[in-house]
């Protein structure tokens, strides 16, 4: 096509050269398509493939699909049935993409339609008490079957457990009275901008704590149904709740022993437990803002320690810069979703 189409010009007086370049190939190009009796090899041209269906044969399938007999069955159930016939129509595949094109592929069924569910929205803290997260786990009891239920409130910045409660049963009623204890204790105003993440759980989506999150001007956030990663803080922390050493071996005789316990490992975990996503420091430190003052003074020890002893140090030396905001949820930047940033 392309030999021919050059012929022509140059039959009717255009130079080859110049013709070569209308169609951006070279005159080596073209003799050496000529010498090897080759057509139109440039891969911006649209070939047809070889398997390609005719319109006749895309008009069977259609009528095929539409047919009485496979009117209310999918593809994948057609393609069987036809073999099972001695019949081949066409691939599922092929099926399925005739359907796409002629705007006759939907849900069949009396099934509700399935629908994607959006991951939750992506909120940005940079200091305490802006984002909160909160779950209930069980502490297992003497009495087989029977367990205790830890409400457990934390600040995604600081890692703080800002408010907990033990409970011989799951409410929202319950839930709700330990947000607003919580609340006081923290000692924030009625309308403090504050967002509260948890998972579908009855307690968290229940009429009593929504009432009361709206009344507080708290904002809910709720995990995907069934997908624990949404909720990753509060299954970090529980995860070192049952897990750490101290952790008993037996399970709890009453609510009050559990109680007890819990109020030990919190206290614990506030104000002595280093975390790893601080850098080191304890929750406690970094809600009050003295992580910053730590963090540096840990940088310039190691600084004195490099110009001390230069050859010990092959490169930097450790990042002990603060880490100024926590993100739940993130999303890929190339997704184009902005995060919700909590003003301090």
């Amino acid at each position: 096509m392309a030999i021919t189409s050059i012929a022509v010009a140059v039959l009717h007086g255009a130079r080859q050269q110049q013709a070569c370049n209308v169609i951006d190939i070279t005159v080596r190009t073209l003799q050496y398509w000529r010498a090897k009796g080759l057509e139109d090899q440039r891969q911006t041209v649209k070939k047809i493939p070889a398997n390609k269906l005719s319109e006749q044969e895309r008009s069977d399938v259609l009528e095929l699909c539409n047919s009485k007999e496979f009117m209310d069955v999918s593809p994948k159930q057609i393609v069987p049935v036809l073999a099972d016939k001695g019949k081949f129509v066409a691939s599922e595949s092929t099926f399925y993409r005739i359907l796409r094109a002629a705007s006759q592929l939907h849900h069949r069924g009396r099934t509700a339609k399935p629908s994607a569910i959006k991951r939750p929205y992506p909120y940005t803290a940079n200091g305490p008490n802006q984002l909160w997260s909160w779950d209930i786990t069980y502490l297992a009891s003497t009495i087989k079957g029977r367990f205790f239920y830890l409400y457990l409130f934390m600040d995604i910045y600081s890692r703080k457990i800002v408010g907990w409660e033990v409970y011989e049963n799951e409410s929202s009623e319950q839930a709700a009275d330990v947000l607003r204890k919580t609340r006081i204790k923290e000692s924030l105003p009625i309308n403090h901008e504050l967002v509260l993440h948890s998972d579908n759980g009855g307690p968290m989506k229940g009429a009593t704590m929504l009432s009361t999150m709206q009344k507080m001007g708290i904002v809910p956030s709720f995990s995907r149904p069934s997908v624990s990663n949404d909720n990753p803080f509060s299954e970090s922390l529980f995860k070192t709740l049952k897990y750490v050493p101290v952790y008993p071996t037996k399970p709890f005789d009453t609510v009050e022993e559990a109680r007890q316990w819990v109020s030990t490992f919190c206290r614990w975990y506030n104000y002595s437990h280093r975390h790893s996503g601080l850098k080191f420091v304890t929750p406690v430190q970094r809600h009050l803002g003295k992580d910053r003052a730590i963090l540096e003074g840990r940088k310039h020890v190691y600084e004195a320690a490099k110009k001390a002893h230069p050859g010990r140090w092959s490169g930097k030396t450790r990042n002990w810069n603060i880490e100024k905001t926590v993100k739940l949820n993130p999303v890929n930047q190339d997704t184009g979703s902005n995060e919700n940033k909590i003003a301090a």
